[in-house]
């Protein structure tokens, strides 16, 4: 049974959302998001219960929930079981437009009919595969706006190179889309995701896997505006990581025999990235 909990990317949603409520949950709470829980329910819990290495994920959770609200305070077009257009403190003038599988937006609307957003929230049911579907989308968004930020949060590792090059062009052409929030993982962080949960996760692997991950934007015209990589965001936040006391022992024993480098590549293994629209290779990390 564990093994089919997820049969879709989508249901990558309910897990998060679930630790997003747990989060909500503590008094020394980074944020607050009363709505995690009424999306996540039995779902959420049990997708978490069936994935190991619990305290990591929920570290991870967490820790790029408070990345992205920071971006998001522009502007944004994602979607998912995201709540921020209920619980962050935004405009009114602000247009938000969440874009996701036709069953994902249904439940969401379900749930939460009677939540009223902080902002202007519409909602589009789209399969982003469907490139005519998808660029009318983007066509329409971009005619509504002056200024877009893109947020694909939990997207792109699930694309392939192909696509993933394709959703770069086509945001890159749209001249109002000023910034890209997205998330960089990598190749050692991948492998280690396929051995821990490869048999769970085998309905959605994560199958972008650029040689050059920055390269990759760059030659796709984006340029990291800012990078922020969750380690070094826990450290800031004075959240570290739960882990039993073994493994912080072998975590401790670990970083003090490697190298400096591989003690920063470490620490550099998963960010967050805000891409600015440009042309050339230059800036990059």
């Amino acid at each position: 049974m564990t093994d089919t909990l997820i049969e879709h990317v989508s249901d990558t949603a309910f897990w998060i959302a679930h630790y997003r409520a747990l989060e909500s949950e503590r008094p020394d709470a980074l944020f607050h998001d009363p709505l995690a829980g009424l999306l996540a329910g039995d779902r959420g819990r049990q997708i978490a219960r069936a994935m190991p290495r619990p305290m990591m994920t929920a570290w991870a959770v967490v820790i790029r929930t408070c990345i992205i609200d920071d971006y998001v305070r522009f502007a944004i077009l994602g979607a998912g079981l995201d709540t921020r257009p209920y619980r962050m403190n935004l405009l009114n003038s602000l247009v938000w437009v969440e874009v996701d599988y036709p069953d994902v937006i249904e439940f969401k609307e379900k749930r939460l009919s009677v939540e009223i957003p902080q902002c202007q929230l519409a909602r589009v049911k789209l399969d982003l595969a469907n490139l005519s579907e998808r660029r009318q989308m983007l066509a329409s968004a971009h005619a509504r706006s002056k200024k877009m930020l893109v947020l694909t949060e939990g997207v792109v590792p699930y694309l392939s190179i192909e696509e993933g090059g394709s959703l770069a062009d086509d945001l890159r052409t749209l001249d109002h889309t000023c910034y890209w929030v997205a998330e960089y993982f990598s190749p050692e962080v991948i492998r280690y995701r396929e051995r821990l949960m490869g048999q769970k996760m085998h309905n959605a692997p994560f199958r972008f896997k650029p040689k050059d991950w920055f390269g990759f934007f760059a030659e796709h015209g984006w340029h990291p505006k800012e990078t922020r990589y969750l380690a070094e965001e826990a450290r800031r936040l004075h959240r570290s990581i739960q882990l039993p006391f073994l493994s912080r022992v072998i975590l401790t024993v670990r970083g003090v025999l490697a190298s400096n480098e591989r003690r920063v590549a470490f620490r550099r293994s998963v960010a967050y990235v805000m891409f600015e629209r440009g042309t050339g290779r230059a800036g990059l990390p």
